[in-house]
Formats: structure tokens, C-alpha cells, sequence
């Protein structure tokens, strides 16, 4: 297992994350998503840790918090040294009891989410805390300023954002340099093969401002499984049938799976190892969160980190994927050749003069 350096810290957390979505069931969607309890969560957590993963993500609202609370509970029966594991969780929705401000970013919510968080994963500091979505009735700073209260306390290691705009992030990281506040360190994102939207404007500035990236869904919700095709019917009781989230255009997808099916039975690996090989191949990728409901599902996934693509195969894949071009992406292409080719022709000249005794 490699390890990445976590945004613009000194923390190091493994490529591979292993999130817990699937874990507690219950009603609606999470018994779609996952019914993992506590004796399979335990192997679950158990063999990740073994792989080599030390990063976990949850969130206070999977399972209305019992996937908390059964990740906590795994973590006390492995009996697993808090320092060898890098747990992160969310804030944002409702959990437990509901109320008016049971909600949100504000500052009222996000105190008592933490403690809530705490509680249920029986741990005293949470490493890594993140706002799930944004927050339309919230201002930004006051997000910010009270995530910095959760740093200073000691609650909170290091805090990050979920599902936002790029200049949602963009204007969280001016507040947060501004005032002295901790910064987001992270971004978690939706990013596969087939659904490569973030390169528009989210990747660019994750890039320019030494963000992390984490990333949710890295199989479309199961859709790059392997168990769909253009002529592949899924199983009775999958979870792509029963949720069909997140959104993908589903024909560049097959495109992409029929591309990936022929790298995945040359190299004799499954076409989930192929599309998740090709996220740590990303540059701004820092660690793919990977769930299961089943160890051998777990297994195969992890297994992706040993794959190295060769340049015709990330060639390939990146063409059968590549989004259409927008403005203004194609406008400030046009005009930066010029100025792209004389920086290239600079840093060549300046590499050459480097090599010289």
C-alpha cells in the first residue's frame, strides 16, 4: 500500500480509504446502499487494516449515524492504536432527532455534530471533519470559524469540505487565509472514468492550491463493476439497480467499460481493479474510497493498487472518456498555447543549463 502526503499537511494517509457507507442498513436508501453490521464490519475494517489502509471515512448521516457508531465499535474490538488510523466524518445533515437547526453549517449544528460524532465513535478527537454539502442559509465564515473553534479545541485534527463549487472552495480558502483559520484540506468528490466532470474547474484548483482529493464513488455506484454492459444484465438486487445514483452518461460509460474489459482480461483482473487503477493514476488524486459489503468484494478492490497502467492504456482509456470540450475551457486553451509552448521552451532551456558541470 503507498501512502500520500494529505493536502498541504505533514499527514500521511494510504491511496486506498475504506468508507463506511454500507455499514448499519435500516430504511429507504441505506438498506439499498449496504446492510453491513457489526461481526462483517469487523473483518471488513479488519482486512483493510491489514492491507495496509489507515484512513477510514463515515459520515454522521449514513444509516441515520449507526455507521458511526459501528465503526467505532469495530476500531475498540480490533482494538486498533488510535494513532495507526486516520478516521474522518461529516457534518451537514439530520441525524437523531430532528429539529429546525438539526441542519446545515451554522455554527449551532456543527458544535453539537461533533460532539454527536464523538459520541458515537467513542473516540475523543476526529482526524480528518468535513462538511457534507453546502449550505444556501449559512455564510462561509461563519463554517469556517466555527470548524477552526473544533481545531483549536482539539476535537478536530484537520477539516475538509464534500460536495461543493469550486468557487464555493475558492472563496472558504480566502476566508480561512484571511482570518487565520484552519483551511480546508481536502476536497471529497465524485470522480470515475465515466464521470470526469471535476476537470473542469475543480481539479485546476485542488492543483493551484495543494488541496487534497478524495474520491467517493470511484465504481459509479457499482455501474464499473463489471456487472454491467451494453449487454450485461445486472444481478436481481444490485445496488445500481435498486439506486441508480450517482448520475452517468450512461453510453460513454459502457464506452469505457468495453475499454477497460479488454485491459482487465489481459492483465486477468476485474474490470473494478482497471477503472480504479486509473483514479491513482490521476495527479490530484489522493486517496479513493473504496466500500464493500462482502470481504471478497474488499479484496478485489485493494487489489487495484498493485495495477500499473502502461502509457497506451492510460492513453486509450483518457481518450474514450474525455468530456467535451466547454467554454470558457476552450477559449483559455486557445489563447494560453502560445504562452504554454514558450514556458515549455523556458523550462527545457533552464532543465539543460541545470545538467551542465
Amino acid at each position: 500500500m503507498r501512502y500520500r502526503k494529505f493536502g498541504r499537511t505533514g499527514l500521511f494517509v494510504s491511496e486506498l480509504c475504506l468508507g463506511t457507507m454500507t455499514f448499519g442498513g435500516g430504511d429507504g436508501i441505506w438498506r439499498q446502499i449496504g446492510n453491513v453490521q457489526q461481526a462483517e464490519a469487523d473483518r471488513l475494517i479488519g482486512r483493510s487494516l491489514d492491507a495496509g489502509i489507515n484512513f477510514i471515512d463515515t459520515a454522521d448521516v449514513y444509516a441515520d449515524g449507526r455507521s458511526e457508531v459501528i465503526t467505532g465499535q469495530a476500531l475498540k474490538n480490533l482494538r486498533v492504536p488510535r494513532e495507526n488510523v486516520v478516521v474522518a466524518t461529516k457534518v451537514y445533515g439530520e441525524t437523531g432527532t430532528k429539529g429546525v437547526n438539526s441542519r446545515g453549517t451554522s455554527r449551532y449544528h456543527i458544535m453539537e455534530g461533533v460532539k454527536a460524532s464523538l459520541q458515537r465513535l467513542q473516540l475523543d478527537h476526529v482526524d480528518l471533519y468535513q462538511i457534507h454539502g453546502f449550505d444556501p442559509a449559512t455564510p462561509i465564515e461563519e463554517a469556517m470559524r466555527a470548524l477552526d473553534s473544533l481545531v483549536q479545541h482539539g476535537h478536530v485534527r484537520y477539516v475538509g469540505v464534500s460536495n461543493w463549487a469550486a468557487w464555493q472552495i475558492m472563496k472558504a480558502l480566502g476566508i480561512a487565509e484571511r482570518l487565520g483559520l484552519a483551511r480546508f484540506e481536502s476536497v471529497q468528490a465524485y470522480y470515475t472514468i465515466a464521470g470526469r466532470d471535476l476537470e473542469r474547474e475543480l481539479i485546476p484548483l485542488l492543483l493551484s492550491e495543494d488541496v487534497g482529493l478524495l474520491v467517493w464513488s470511484p465504481l459509479a455506484g457499482g455501474l464499473l463493476s463489471g456487472k454491467y454492459g451494453r449487454d450485461v444484465k445486472a444481478e436481481d438486487g444490485s445496488r445500481r439497480a435498486a439506486f441508480d445514483f450517482p448520475p452517468v452518461n450512461v453510453e460513454r460509460a459502457y464506452d469505457c467499460i468495453d475499454m477497460m474489459r479488454n485491459s482487465a482480461e489481459a492483465r486477468g483482473v476485474s474490470v473494478a481493479q482497471i477503472a480504479i487503477a486509473w483514479l491513482l493514476h490521476q495527479k490530484a488524486v489522493t486517496s479513493v474510497i473504496i466500500g464493500a459489503k462482502r470481504v471478497e468484494q474488499l479484496d478485489d478492490n485493494i487489489a487495484a493498487a498493485t495495477i500499473k497502467l502502461n502509457d497506451e492504456e492510460i492513453s486509450m482509456l483518457d481518450k474514450v472518456s474525455m468530456l467535451p470540450s466547454e467554454y470558457p475551457g476552450w477559449m483559455i486553451d486557445r489563447l494560453g498555447e502560445s504562452r504554454r509552448k514558450q514556458l515549455a521552451e523556458s523550462d527545457g532551456v533552464n532543465h539543460a543549463a541545470a545538467r551542465r558541470p
